[in-house]
């Protein structure tokens, strides 16, 4: 059965394995997830869970999605995401999803929204090596030629120029659970994950694993 739950980016830090090793981790605030509404194949047509994560003041949301949480009586919530879930019997609506759904050692993929950088030229964006930056060269930092002339007189989409970098949307796949504390309903993963500190994950079993 598919598992996934949301969290919150904390930052990173490091821990020490049995052997020694010192292992780079990031911290991550999974959940309590609150199964908000649950989705079936007689009703919407596919097996799914609606599930909200972070507690936000009533007073910010609008009637009909206030109508929408009052149905649960758990609050409001930040973010909402739906998850697919093969069997969703075993759930209802007010249901928590912890991350005791997860174990040391389990292989996840993490979603998030990569760090915005803003505008960037092609060195930084793309890595092009520039020109030489002596003797009155003339071209040190510039994208150069982006085309022919005569022939197809235009430029090819997909063609690697200047532009907004960074602030999409980024998967980063099997990364290991290094620990787990659920009375601090934390999660510690190997290795980085996207997004600045603070901003909304989403940690779920890894889809490549074998």
């Amino acid at each position: 059965m598919s598992k996934e739950i949301l969290g919150k980016k904390l930052g990173m830090t490091q821990v020490f394995a049995a052997d020694g090793r010192r292992i780079a981790v990031t911290v991550v605030e999974a959940g309590p997830c609150v199964v908000v509404q649950k989705k079936t194949v007689e009703s919407d047509g596919y097996n799914a869970l609606q599930i909200g994560f972070g507690p936000k003041s009533s007073a910010r949301v609008n009637k009909p999605m206030m109508g929408h949480f009052k149905k649960v009586g758990q609050g409001a919530f930040s973010h909402l995401r739906e998850v697919r879930f093969e069997n969703v019997d075993d759930f209802k609506p007010g249901d928590q999803i912890t991350c005791a759904i997860f174990a040391p050692g389990d292989i996840v993929d993490v979603c998030g929204v990569s760090k915005g950088k803003g505008f960037q030229g092609v060195i930084k964006r793309w890595n092009f090596a520039g020109g030489r930056a002596t003797h009155g060269s003339m071209f040190h930092r510039a994208p150069g030629s982006i085309g022919a002339s005569a022939w197809p007189s235009r430029v090819f989409k997909g063609k690697k120029m200047a532009g907004q970098m960074g602030n999409k949307r980024v998967t980063t796949q099997n990364l290991q659970i290094v620990e787990i504390r659920p009375e601090q309903n934390l999660l510690l993963i190997k290795g980085a994950i996207p997004g600045p500190k603070n901003s909304l994950v989403a940690i779920r079993k890894g889809i490549k694993t074998k």
